[in-house]
């Protein structure tokens, strides 16, 4: 297994920069989930990784070998596609056992080999049967287990689960982690799915635009977001924005006055901030009907969820926000309300750069 460095890598397509200047380490053994919308260059990043794509500048090392020019066939990679691509005309043995055949491999080696890794990801029932026999989920295990049976040195996964229902996702990201863990292997997993990564990886890296934002594990980067695109991708609902105007010791947002969060006072001061976006999570608050230091507005909609309910409370013509509250709980259109945010979990960000205070 190795350890992934990637050095100011830029992938230009013509005049379209599709990656700008990224930096990163993958950690031997480690799970990095590369995050983003569509189009922001995750995918581009695999493939530079796997030899698909060329970088246009910057180097790659696989441990200390610098294998930037080195093609796919010999960087010992295994490869799962979003389409998972496998070979309908071949039964499932053929097509896990097709990367050993390529090499030659000796006929006994390849029959080990596809049974070991078959029973691993619980399909050795199905190596007589051909693709379009499967369902879903024992297709993509064939198209990991075809990945895995050369037993590459790092595994690269281009959106593996966004062609299965929900329920199935689920079941195979577990799989995934625990395969992964498993077997020490360096994985690198592309999505545009904020759960899945949150749920499986060591690490994230939020990518836009071709750039990386923030990279840090599951926890540090929901929970102290370097920018606000970075807050606003993580979770869903989303995070909570609303405009607000510092006053003294107070930030005024639309209709209400409350106190700056303790622990932004200084740095509002030391950098004479005037304007800011105030962040917080919908679990992140309470709904209080009455008089309360908080966020006054109007209740809007509701969608009930089974043991809670997200409420959509207007706090301008045009403004909304949205907290979690307790399925018991029964609210009007239109009844005033009082949105108390927990003040440890407000985020303020820059109103300008829209990035987290704390790293100014």
């Amino acid at each position: 297994m190795v350890k992934i460095t990637l050095d100011r890598i830029t992938k230009k397509f013509g005049k379209f920069t599709a990656l700008d200047n990224i930096t990163l380490e993958i950690e031997d053994k480690e799970f990095m989930a590369l995050l983003g919308p569509s189009g922001s260059g995750k995918s581009t990043l695999l493939y530079t990784i796997a030899g698909i794509y060329k970088p246009t500048s910057g180097k790659i090392y696989f441990d200390e070998r610098d294998v930037t020019e080195v093609p796919p066939k010999d960087r010992n990679v295994g490869l799962v596609f979003q389409n998972w691509a496998l070979y309908p005309h071949m039964k499932v043995f053929k097509n896990i056992a097709f990367p050993l055949e390529l090499k030659k491999a000796p006929k006994e080696e390849i029959e080990k080999k596809v049974r070991e890794v078959a029973k691993m990801l619980h399909i050795d029932h199905l190596l007589d049967r051909y693709p379009w026999q499967l369902s879903g989920g024992q297709q993509q295990r064939v198209a990991i287990a075809r990945a895995l049976v050369k037993e590459p040195d790092v595994l690269l996964l281009d959106e593996p689960l966004s062609n299965l229902d929900a329920l199935l996702r689920l079941e195979v990201r577990a799989e995934l982690k625990r395969l992964q863990k498993e077997l020490g292997i360096t994985a690198v997993y592309v999505t545009h799915d904020q759960a899945e990564a949150l749920a499986m990886a060591d690490r994230i890296a939020i990518i836009k635009d071709g750039n990386i934002l923030q990279v840090g594990d599951p926890d540090e980067v929901y929970y102290k977001p370097m920018y606000k695109f970075v807050a606003g991708f993580l979770g869903s609902p989303p995070m909570n924005f609303v405009e607000a105007e510092v006053e003294g010791d107070m930030l005024r947002i639309y209709h209400s006055r409350i106190p700056i969060p303790k622990q932004y006072g200084e740095i509002i001061k030391k950098l004479n901030i005037t304007e800011v976006l105030f962040g917080f999570r919908p679990h992140d608050a309470e709904i209080v009907r009455g008089e309360a230091e908080g966020i006054k507005g109007e209740i809007y909609s509701f969608e009930p969820l089974g043991r809670e309910q997200i409420i959509t409370v207007a706090v301008d013509s045009d403004v909304f926000v949205k907290v979690f509250a307790p399925e018991e709980e029964h609210f009007r259109f239109g009844e005033k309300v009082t949105i108390v945010p927990r003040e440890d979990r407000v985020i303020l960000f820059d109103k300008k750069t829209e990035k987290a205070l704390e790293y100014l």
